[in-house]
């Protein structure tokens, strides 16, 4: 059962991202303020469910939280700043389109930018622990696989819909054979060192 809350505030966030280790599409991060009396025994860490269980909790977790929002920050930023920076913003973001403003971020991971003067506390393996990060984590995995799907359509021949831009031998395969687009990260390694040597 995952707890409910870390601080004694009122408006505590849970912040979780999605998409860090991706070769192509944005990262993508979300921030939820949970009500004290939100119960619902499905929501977990959206790596342990379902797709079908990540969609069908998104609509609950929009409709019964205080506030929420969910930002995505794209490629080109991404390779200027660096993927861990560009996470941290993108949460960042989120925390800042809040109303309320939360009292207490808790922030899945262990990395984080304190923010405006909220206090934050970071919890490793969070959206497995917390409620709240929990709920983020499904927000921010399911709209950055919409984005995903959408601009499959794009660029049928590497698969996001499926692969939602992590780094597959498919993936690696397709981007070998193709080359790269404008939704590839181009800071990333996108191919390991023994395939760039064929260039």
């Amino acid at each position: 059962m995952l707890k409910k809350s870390y601080s004694k505030s009122t408006f505590e966030c849970g912040t979780d991202e999605a998409g860090r280790g991706c070769l192509a599409g944005p990262v993508t991060a979300a921030a939820v303020i949970l009500p004290k009396t939100f119960r619902n025994k499905l929501i977990n860490d959206s790596k342990q469910l379902t797709e079908l269980h990540r969609d069908k909790l998104r609509p609950i977790i929009e409709e019964k939280a205080i506030c929420y929002s969910v930002q995505h920050i794209y490629m080109e930023e991404i390779d200027q700043i660096n993927i861990l920076n560009a996470s941290i913003l993108a949460m960042h973001n989120c925390i800042e389109k809040l109303d309320p403003a939360p009292e207490f971020i808790l922030v899945d991971g262990n990395r984080f930018k304190p923010f405006a003067s909220i206090p934050h506390e970071c919890i490793i393996k969070g959206d497995g622990k917390f409620l709240s990060i929990a709920a983020a984590s499904i927000l921010a995995k399911t709209y950055r696989d919409e984005f995903m799907t959408r601009i499959h359509e794009e660029y049928p021949m590497y698969n996001w819909k499926q692969n939602k831009g992590y780094p597959t031998i498919e993936h690696r395969e397709a981007i070998k054979k193709y080359g790269t687009t404008k939704y590839h990260r181009q800071s990333f390694k996108l191919l390991p060192e023994q395939l760039e040597l064929s260039f």
